[in-house]
């Protein structure tokens, strides 16, 4: 069956690697929010599924494979490997108000579609800067590209108050990572092509008078909008418009994957253990980067943890779609 950018292949439930080994009924919290928005042909399954949440993992696992049909998702000339690589949401410490130590500005997209695309340099730079409305303000420039890049956060107040910032829209410029931007600058030549953050950080420190030169290498900037945080143990709404899940909720992209959908993984866990990762997940987010059939982003959740598995997420993916039979 041709998908968009992919196409999908009838599969047994006994092709799908380490199926029956993972823990299904952790998959429901994500699939009743996903169901808030139900993808095309769910409307039904997630009546049942609201009504009859299973009882454990092997309850789980039966109602998937009675309801719904495994097929592998492919490249349309027939590859099956793809690629995983990871994201998170970031947790910053902001003020209402810079001082010495919070100088970096979160801002809100301007009304102005002239202001709206401007480059990163012309946004951070006179005149231009001061007319833009700060909505907070945070200690590291590179950490704002980071927030950028995973396109959402939460930053915690003076007062102790939690807050989300979200994604508010970009300036249509193009995106350069900073770790690929150092490596064209000359100052990484290790493996990859592209720094690793901790090593950016590094080199921020070693060249504050450089720091411009590098962040502006990066023409595209995002603008975030404001929300409430009344619980803490939620996640960010990924383009499915519903909460992700850490370890549950994975971008895809959603020519080939449509949103709402569950979907059987087959891939590893980051370095240094690099464990096999097989595992249910709901496709609930896209990103500009997440192009191709067998392409997923896996959300590992917020915090430090979850920064330091995503950066090292770069492993190889097999991957399968549950749909209704």
């Amino acid at each position: 069956m041709q998908r968009g950018h992919a196409r999908w292949v009838a599969a047994d439930w006994n092709e799908l690697p380490g199926w029956g080994e993972d823990h299904a009924s952790e998959l429901w919290p994500a699939l009743l929010r996903g169901c808030a928005r139900p993808a095309p042909g769910w409307a039904e399954l997630c009546a049942r599924a609201l009504l009859t949440p299973p009882a454990d993992d092997a309850e789980a696992a039966i109602w998937l494979m009675q309801h719904l049909q495994p097929w592998q998702v492919q490249a349309p000339d027939g590859e099956t490997q793809g690629l995983m690589t990871g994201y998170f949401e970031p947790a910053l410490e902001a003020r209402r108000k810079p001082d010495a130590s919070f100088r970096v500005p979160l801002l809100a997209a301007p009304q102005d579609p002239k202001q709206r695309l401007a480059t990163r340099q012309q946004i951070e730079s006179e005149p231009l800067r001061s007319k833009l409305r700060p909505l907070a303000w945070i200690e590291d420039p590179i950490d704002l590209q980071v927030l950028q890049i995973q396109g959402s956060g939460r930053i915690r107040l003076a007062d102790g108050e939690w807050r989300r910032v979200a994604f508010g829209g970009h300036n249509e410029q193009l995106l350069k990572p900073l770790g690929i931007a150092l490596a064209e600058m000359g100052e990484w030549r290790g493996e990859g092509g592209a720094a690793p953050r901790a090593y950016v950080r590094e080199w921020a420190q070693r060249n504050p008078q450089r720091l411009n030169e590098l962040l502006w290498r990066n023409p595209r900037y995002v603008f975030f909008s404001e929300e409430a945080l009344p619980d803490p143990s939620v996640g960010p709404r990924g383009g499915q418009g519903v909460p992700l899940t850490p370890g549950r909720s994975v971008a895809v992209d959603k020519e080939s994957v449509p949103y709402g959908t569950p979907v059987w993984l087959d891939s590893r866990e980051p370095p240094p253990g690099n464990a096999p990762l097989r595992r249910l997940a709901m496709a609930q987010d896209t990103g500009s980067a997440i192009v191709g059939a067998v392409r997923v982003d896996y959300f590992w959740g917020w915090g430090e943890l979850a920064e330091a598995q995503a950066s090292k997420t770069k492993q190889p993916l097999r991957l399968w779609v549950l749909w209704p039979r």
